[in-house]
């Protein structure tokens, strides 16, 4: 398989999976709405999911930032850095972002920003002295390409519609054991849409979550596929990748609201079940780049 069909397929199966959860977002308002007899509560929840999401949506770089403890790199301090990051967003066709820092030995790094013209690339001490230069390139595009391909905004819109699902499954929940329902017109709430809602309420936050974390793998292996077209060397990433699963060390400054960011899982040693891991097995993303050709 050639780096151009890689990355088509990855756009089209992420396009297909948002397409789904906004199908399945939709179903489960529907069936709470109707067991409820009652739409309002929706509009609120919405509401609140919709402003809240705005909000972390214009500041999630500062505070991702904030939370990790990292700082701006200075040109003079890390001279080839500033010059891998520039001459690799000026090949992107992407405006130059700005370089952070966090000082930690882990092998690590993510792509933050609401957009390309404010995009961020935050590396690790550790990514930055034990990498090669080919290395340091396969890391760069890979966080370029998630700028590029707009990861943040489809990661926005995915925390909206998993936040939305989890507060409709938490005022379900509430309403019907604790603060009844609402009759119909013709008698009582239909038993059938009662029964569909209580399942939907303790199945459908895991089942979205669940959707969430696929799409968040499957930009993993477009970011992959994204940064291999960009330095044309699908092995520095690799290479870098196999450095980087190779290294045991958690990364400190991470934590699970801010896992899915990195390149790769910060949380060492810690075996998850692989439908409930933020990241494809580094394995796979290895033989994808390898058996990838760039012709």
């Amino acid at each position: 398989m050639t780096l151009y069909n890689q990355y088509d397929k990855n756009i089209r199966l992420t396009w297909v999976y948002i397409t789904l959860f906004l199908a399945f977002v939709i179903g489960v308002g529907y069936v709470f709405a109707g067991a409820m007899q009652s739409s309002g509560i929706l509009y609120i929840a919405v509401a609140f999911s919709v402003t809240t999401s705005i909000v972390s949506y214009w500041w999630s770089d500062k505070i991702v930032l904030k939370m990790s403890g990292a700082t701006e790199l200075t040109f003079e301090s890390h001279k080839e850095i500033y010059r891998i990051v520039e001459n690799l967003a000026i090949t992107a066709g992407l405006p130059i972002p700005k370089i952070y820092v966090i000082e930690d030995t882990a092998l690590n790094a993510f792509a933050t920003g609401r957009d390309p013209q404010h995009g961020v690339i935050c590396l690790t001490t550790g990514i930055i002295n034990r990498l090669e230069k080919s290395e340091l390139e396969g890391v760069v595009a890979h966080e370029l390409s998630h700028i590029g391909n707009r990861d943040t905004l489809i990661s926005t819109i995915v925390v909206i519609l998993v936040g939305f699902v989890a507060l409709l499954a938490d005022w379900f929940r509430y309403s019907a054991f604790f603060g009844g329902h609402r009759d119909s017109d013709n008698g009582r709430s239909n038993p059938a849409f009662l029964i569909a809602g209580i399942v939907l309420s303790l199945l459908a936050p895991l089942a979205a979550m669940l959707i969430q974390l696929a799409i968040s793998r499957k930009r993993e292996f477009l970011a992959d596929a994204s940064g291999a077209l960009l330095t044309r060397y699908p092995e520095g990433l690799a290479s870098a990748l196999q450095k980087i699963s190779g290294d045991t060390e958690p990364l400190e400054a991470a934590n699970r609201a801010t896992a899915h960011l990195y390149i790769a899982n910060p949380f060492k040693g810690k075996d998850v079940a692989k439908l409930f891991m933020t990241h494809p097995p580094i394995e796979e993303r290895i033989a994808a780049l390898r058996g990838m050709d760039i012709k």
